[in-house]
């Protein structure tokens, strides 16, 4: 099975690098250094964001493979929903895609212009492991929300789960391969940013601990 796992950062997923035996990242592409039954694994950088992610994916995601999968951590709406949980991100909006109109937002479908601001993953075989992860439906921004109102219109917008600076650029990106995912782990609930109550290592663990599964057990 070829196999790509796309991160923004090399930190969220640098557990799983190791175990690959990656010893010198970089940006884009990174073959894994170590056989993983017959699997092909590759890993891409792709730098934190939309535009990075769109453009890495661009460059680098369009070969043959079998299964993508972009991880990473994220923040969730939800606070009854402890960080370090995982989740599986099924479907991802574009939510500052839109036209301010006096106090008002029109969303991209509101404005009734040509294609989609709403992605999603696709899978057309069974991966058992995915059982046990929670199904969301997440935003992908530039700004990172912060402030109690500009939380309260987005959830009221589009009652997202999660949020993250890629997820929907991701799904946008992919080519046609007949296995798309998104993993997230999540490290902070979404509220006035106070990173005292992030659990960063925690949710790295746990997102990594689940990828090194995933792709043994194929």
């Amino acid at each position: 099975m070829h196999i790509l796992i796309v991160s923004a950062t090399q930190f969220e997923v640098k557990p799983l690098l190791e175990y690959l035996q990656i010893p010198s990242i970089a940006p884009g592409i990174n073959q894994a250094g170590k056989a993983v039954k017959s699997h092909d694994i590759r890993v891409l950088i792709t730098g934190i964001g939309m535009v990075n992610t769109a453009c890495a994916m661009g460059r680098y995601g369009n070969g043959a493979y079998d299964l993508i999968i972009n991880a990473g951590v994220c923040g969730a709406f939800d606070k009854s929903v402890p960080p370090g949980t995982l989740v599986h991100v099924t479907e991802d909006v574009l939510s500052e895609m839109g036209a301010e109109d006096g106090e008002g937002f029109l969303t991209y479908d509101q404005m009734g212009l040509p294609g989609t601001h709403r992605f999603s993953g696709h899978l057309s075989d069974r991966f058992n492991a995915l059982a046990s992860l929670k199904q969301v439906k997440g935003i992908t921004v530039n700004t990172v929300h912060g402030n109690e109102h500009s939380i309260a219109g987005v959830k009221q917008l589009y009652h997202p789960d999660v949020e993250s600076m890629e997820g929907a650029a991701f799904f946008a990106a992919c080519p046609a391969a007949r296995n798309i995912l998104q993993i997230r782990s999540i490290s902070n609930h979404v509220e006035k940013r106070d990173k005292s109550k992030w659990q960063m290592p925690l949710a790295i663990k746990n997102l990594n601990d689940f990828l090194i599964e995933l792709i043994t057990h194929l």
